[in-house]
C-alpha cells in the first residue's frame, strides 16, 4: 500500500522535482560510499585532518573545540529531527510543541557555537600566511560549501521558526529524507518546502558528496580504540650510586714479564 501510494506520488511530481530531490540524492550518495572505499584503497595516508597546530594554536584553541562540539549537537538534532517520526517522540511522551520549542533554541545555541568555530577556523586560515599557502583545491571547495550548509540552516530556522510563523518540517523534509533511505522517494514531500530549506537540504547532500575527497574523511578516523586501551605504566628508573674508588692495586702499574733485577 505504502509503495503504490510513494510510486504514485512520484509519478504525480514533476520532472524538474524528480531530478533534484530523487536523481541528485541518490548520486549523492553514491558518490559518498564509492568514494570513501577508492579513498581508504588509494589514499591512506592522506586519511587524515591534516592539522595546523604547530603553525598556530591561539585561534585552533578555541575555533576548534566550538565548532566541534557544536556539529555533534547539530547532527544529533538532525537525526531526531530527520530519521524519527513525530509520532515516535509522542508515544514517548513528547508533545511537538516541547519537541520544536527544545530543537529551535538547543539548535540555536548549537548553531551559534559551530559558526563562531567555523569562523575563527576560517579566519585563521586566511589571515596566517603558512596556513593560508597549505590550503589545497579540496579545501577551497570544502570551507564554503560547508559554511553555506550551516548558514542555510540557521537562516531557515531562524526565519521560520524564531521570527516567523512556524514552519513543521518533520511532516514534509523528514517524510522525504526518510523515504529516500527506504527507496520509497516522496519528492512531493520537499517540493513545496520553504526555499531557505530546499536550499539547506541541496547543500547538504553535495556536502555528503564532497565528503570523500576533503579533509572531512578524519571523522571516521576517531582514537575510539584509545577508551578501552589499556594504561600505559611509566615507572622512574632507580639511580644508584655506582663505587668510584678504584679496587686497591689497580692503578699499580705491572712489570713488564721479561724484566728481571740482577742479582
Amino acid at each position: 500500500m505504502n509503495a503504490s501510494l510513494s510510486s504514485s506520488a512520484a509519478a504525480s511530481a514533476s520532472g524538474a522535482d524528480l531530478l533534484l530531490w530523487v536523481a541528485v540524492p541518490y548520486i549523492c550518495l553514491a558518490v559518498f560510499v564509492v568514494g570513501h572505499i577508492w579513498r581508504y584503497r588509494q589514499d591512506q595516508f592522506g586519511w587524515t585532518s591534516r592539522t595546523t597546530q604547530l603553525l598556530e594554536h591561539r585561534w585552533l584553541r578555541f575555533g576548534s573545540p566550538l565548532f566541534h562540539l557544536g556539529a555533534l549537537m547539530v547532527i544529533a538534532g538532525h537525526v531526531v529531527g530527520l530519521a524519527i517520526p513525530d509520532a515516535w517522540t509522542e508515544a514517548v511522551g513528547i508533545s511537538e510543541h516541547a519537541y520544536h520549542s527544545t530543537a529551535v533554541w538547543a539548535g540555536s545555541v548549537a548553531g551559534v557555537a559551530m559558526v563562531t568555530g567555523l569562523g575563527m577556523l576560517c579566519a585563521r586560515r586566511l589571515l596566517t600566511r603558512q596556513i593560508r599557502l597549505g590550503t589545497d583545491r579540496s579545501d577551497k571547495l570544502l570551507f564554503p560549501l560547508l559554511s553555506a550548509t550551516v548558514v542555510l540552516g540557521i537562516t531557515a530556522t531562524a526565519a521560520h521558526n524564531m521570527f516567523g510563523a512556524g514552519y513543521d518540517y518533520r511532516s514534509t523534509v523528514s517524510v522525504w529524507f526518510r523515504g529516500l533511505f527506504v527507496l520509497q522517494p516522496r519528492p512531493e514531500a520537499i517540493a513545496g518546502a520553504p526555499l531557505l530549506f530546499q536550499l539547506h537540504a541541496m547543500s547538504a547532500f553535495l556536502l555528503f558528496a564532497a565528503w570523500p575527497f576533503t579533509r572531512l574523511v578524519h571523522v571516521w578516523s576517531a582514537p575510539i580504540g584509545y577508551l578501552a586501551r589499556p594504561y600505559l605504566v611509566y615507572r622512574r628508573r632507580a639511580t644508584t650510586r655506582t663505587a668510584t674508588a678504584a679496587p686497591a692495586g689497580a692503578g699499580r702499574p705491572r712489570p713488564a714479564s721479561g724484566s728481571r733485577r740482577a742479582a
